[in-house]
């Protein structure tokens, strides 16, 4: 049986690691108490026919540099291509390189010419650090005075350090936002079924941005026809212009589109697995997930993926405090009861443990999942799953795919 080592402590992981395991033997470094399979021992130590990289800040210092240098087979990026997510001014230069439609942009050092390109821009502002921030470096706001002290701030250090000390301004989008995995073996791209993510802590995205409250796949408004745009638009061109620089990606290319009236829109690339849209879009794999990201590994990836016609309903329960102050060490309680409910699986993200049992480790708790024939029934399991768990302070997003589900019913 093929082996294959998961990099990451996350749902993200635990999801990877769950639908891996259908087909392979699959050990999770660093893992987390809630995660079968983890391991304390670095990846360096482990031997595996693949290695699968989670999250983005192994990739960008390079791990799968590193891993491929002893000869393993690795599904991630290098840090060559990991500057897609490190650097957002980098990743603003290729897009423009390679012809894929963006919002007006600029990238700053200084925070005159920040505020002054502020002024150029209509009422809405999109800030962002250009390093990496888990998910939390991007403020959108109709304000001017809340993005100039945006911009103070980052520039300062004193909100993310060195990953704010240069921002990216961008123009405000409006319209649906879709997030599209495409699976890369260097040469060629297949695009996973799309999911739909909520980045706000608040119901009705209110409040501050997080690394992701929920998400949903199908999308009913992301047809093939759409796909094959956004593929042919953005990610093929993308593609192109990194191996005309060289760079040889295989991994995920995460797409982060807005679909604008004038058409999509790409935000951003990452180049991992979504969180949360991985445990919402893997758990509907049909094929084997090993076979497809060791060939892609290799370089031959197939000609394209299979999934189940079910839908999948993902909520994220947080700890009180998140995002800005998140509390830990709270006992969670109901998890196995979720699990036992039919169509309800749950993925454990901030998860530590103690003598009793396990306990809140992080902000993002869980990623608590439902699956169903439809968006509806699959939401509503998602929700029973939610109500049988609880810590102190827990909280979550109540909304999550509550338009689609609507827009499902209308004939």
């Amino acid at each position: 049986m093929t082996r294959v080592c998961v990099v990451g402590s996350g749902a993200r992981e635990h999801a990877l690691a769950d639908v891996l395991g259908r087909d392979a033997d699959v050990v999770v470094t660093p893992g987390n108490p809630g995660i079968p399979g983890s391991t304390a021992r670095p990846p360096e130590e482990i031997t595996a026919d693949l290695f699968v990289i989670g999250p983005e800040a192994p990739l960008v210092d390079g791990l799968a540099d590193r891993l491929r240098a002893r000869g393993a087979s690795v599904f991630g990026p290098g840090a060559d291509g990991a500057r897609l997510e490190g650097s957002k001014a980098w990743m603003k230069d290729l897009l423009a390189e390679a012809g894929v439609p963006t919002a007006r942009h600029g990238t700053f050092s200084n925070e005159a010419d920040a505020v002054a390109f502020l002024d150029t821009l209509g009422d809405l502002f999109v800030i962002k650090t250009d390093g990496l921030a888990a998910g939390k470096g991007v403020l959108v706001t109709e304000a001017r005075a809340d993005a100039v002290a945006a911009v103070r701030e980052y520039l300062s250090g004193a909100a993310f350090g060195d990953a704010g000390t240069t921002v990216v301004i961008e123009e405000g989008l409006t319209g649906p936002e879709l997030s599209v995995l495409a699976v890369c073996d260097g040469t060629r791209a297949v695009a996973l079924p799309p999911a739909q993510d909520f980045k706000r802590v608040g119901d009705g995205d209110i409040g501050p941005n997080t690394g992701g409250m929920g998400a949903y796949s199908p999308v009913p408004l992301a047809g093939p026809d759409l796909v094959g745009t956004i593929m042919a638009e953005g990610v093929e061109p993308t593609m192109a212009a990194l191996r005309a620089r060289g760079i040889d990606y295989r991994g995920v290319l995460y797409a982060g589109l807005m679909l604008t009236p004038a058409g999509p829109k790409m935000l951003e690339y990452n180049v991992r697995f979504g969180d949360p849209e991985a445990q919402v879009v893997l758990p509907r794999f049909t094929s084997d997930l090993a076979a497809l990201l060791g060939a892609a590994a290799q370089g031959c990836l197939p000609a394209d993926t299979q999934f189940s016609d079910d839908a999948v309903v993902g909520v994220v329960a947080a700890t009180e405090g998140y995002p800005q102050s998140p509390r830990i060490g709270d006992p969670i309680h109901g998890l196995d009861a979720a699990n036992e409910l039919e169509g309800v699986f749950v993925y454990c993200a901030g998860v530590g443990a103690d003598h009793e049992g396990l306990v809140t480790a992080g902000g993002r708790v869980l990623s608590v999942c439902g699956r169903g024939a439809t968006l509806a029934e699959a939401r509503t399991r998602a929700y029973d799953g939610v109500s049988a768990i609880s810590w102190p302070g827990m909280h979550h997003r109540h909304d999550i795919a509550q338009v689609a589900v609507k827009g499902e019913a209308t004939p």
